[in-house]
C-alpha cells in the first residue's frame, strides 16, 4: 500500500477515492474519524488519506491525483449523461450515480 493523497477534507479524499475507483484502482481512506483527535495530535496527523492497495497502480494514480489538483474551479452546471442529474461543473463523476461526465462535457451537454 502507498499514499497517494492527504486531503483537507473528508469530501475531498472520497472524491479522490471516487476517481481512483473508476479508474479501476482498488483504493482506501484512512484517518476517517481522526478529526475528532485534533488538539491532542497534530493537525497534519488528523487529515483524511487516500492510500492504494496495490504498489503497481501507483504512478497511474499519482497522475490522475495531479489531473484532479490542476483542474480548474468552475461555475456552473451540467447534466449527468448516464440519469440526467445535476452537477456542478467541475465534477468529473456523477454525484447520483458515479458514471463519468466528461462525456457530457466534451458533447456540450451542459444544460437540459
Amino acid at each position: 500500500m502507498k499514499k497517494v493523497y492527504s486531503a483537507n477534507n473528508l469530501m475531498e479524499a472520497q472524491i479522490v477515492l471516487d476517481l481512483l475507483e473508476h479508474a479501476y484502482i482498488p483504493a482506501r481512506i484512512f484517518n476517517q474519524h481522526a478529526q475528532g483527535g485534533v488538539g491532542d495530535i497534530p493537525f497534519t496527523h488528523a487529515y483524511p488519506e487516500v492510500w492504494i492497495i496495490r504498489d503497481e497502480d501507483y504512478e497511474r494514480s499519482k497522475c490522475l491525483v495531479q489531473t484532479y489538483e490542476k483542474t480548474p474551479a468552475t461555475t456552473g452546471i451540467i447534466y449527468c449523461p448516464a440519469c440526467g442529474e445535476e452537477n456542478p461543473a467541475n465534477f468529473q463523476l456523477c454525484w447520483k450515480c458515479n458514471a463519468g461526465l466528461e462525456i457530457a462535457l466534451y458533447s456540450g451537454n451542459t444544460s437540459k
